[in-house]
């Protein structure tokens, strides 16, 4: 039975965000609403006209026979700048300090809500990257990371502490604590990653960047290449800052125990002219 154009429509748009980054063939919808190709094309364009204008992505045509279309997702400078100025009002509440200067997280990191945001943010930012998995390590970061992969269309690959038996053969290194100057351990199951992958590195919280670097130095091992790092909050005051590039969504400036204050600012993100970059793009 032919499916009517408005139940096309709608089904198409579902399936592309249900399934961003990858390549879906005119064909393959062809055949899934017993359509012509050329109104399945009629179609895609005004998907990809509503997304651009809602600010929730675009379509990138991809031609020849093996060609398709895939939608990339990415957020606007106005939805972004609200979820960042949500998420430094929170987190500048002086009941979140804890002894030691820490501050409380865990609501924020297991709310879909942000971490949803936050992943499809820096999805945005790093859009224009070949970003074949994301890393992180066993941590509060671990749904951030799996909200950026989702975003991505990619795998996640969890670097650990410990072995596991379930994991197999390991890869281990050694450390040093960019806060402690401890040294620490780290290990990341053989399989999970192929050498030679493109890898996004993501994690909750960021001072020194030791954990960070530790990744970096985790996979020069399966000689793969970093081809970003995003850091959801980062510490400013630090003496000396391990890692150099990265991108962070928030920006800790102060923590002042005594008086109980939180000073909370935006990192040093920019949307600034990726939109037209990725618009512009067609593989």
């Amino acid at each position: 039975m032919k499916i009517r154009r408005s139940t096309r429509l709608v089904d198409m748009t579902y399936y592309l965000l249900q399934n961003p980054r990858r390549l879906v063939s005119l064909t393959f919808f062809a055949d899934r609403y017993q359509s012509a190709k050329s109104s399945i094309s009629e179609d895609l364009v005004i998907i990809k006209q509503t997304f651009e204008q809602q600010g929730a992505g675009t379509l990138q045509t991809v031609p020849g026979a093996a060609g398709g279309v895939k939608y990339i997702p990415y957020m606007n400078e106005i939805e972004a700048n609200t979820l960042i100025d949500d998420l430094c009002d929170l987190l500048s509440n002086p009941d979140r300090l804890l002894p030691g200067g820490y501050l409380y997280m865990t609501d924020l990191l297991s709310n879909p809500h942000y971490i949803n945001g936050a992943g499809r943010l820096f999805a945005s930012l790093f859009a224009k990257e070949n970003v074949d998995v994301v890393m992180t390590v066993a941590t509060k970061g671990i749904p951030l990371a799996y909200a950026v992969a989702n975003y991505l269309g990619v795998p996640v690959v969890v670097a650990r502490k410990d072995n596991k038996v379930t994991e197999g053969s390991t890869v281990s290194i050694n450390y040093v604590s960019g806060s402690s100057k401890r040294i620490q351990a780290m290990t990341l199951a053989k399989r999970s990653l192929q050498e030679g992958a493109n890898v996004l590195i993501i994690d909750d919280f960021m001072k020194a960047g030791g954990t960070i670097q530790g990744m970096v130095s985790m996979l020069e091992e399966f000689q793969a290449t970093v081809v970003g790092i995003g850091v959801l909050i980062e510490s400013e005051d630090i003496e000396e800052r391990l890692v150099e590039e990265y991108v962070s969504l928030v920006r800790l400036s102060e923590v002042n125990i005594k008086e109980k204050r939180i000073e909370v600012e935006k990192g040093n993100y920019s949307l600034h002219a990726l939109q037209e970059e990725v618009l512009i793009v067609e593989e």
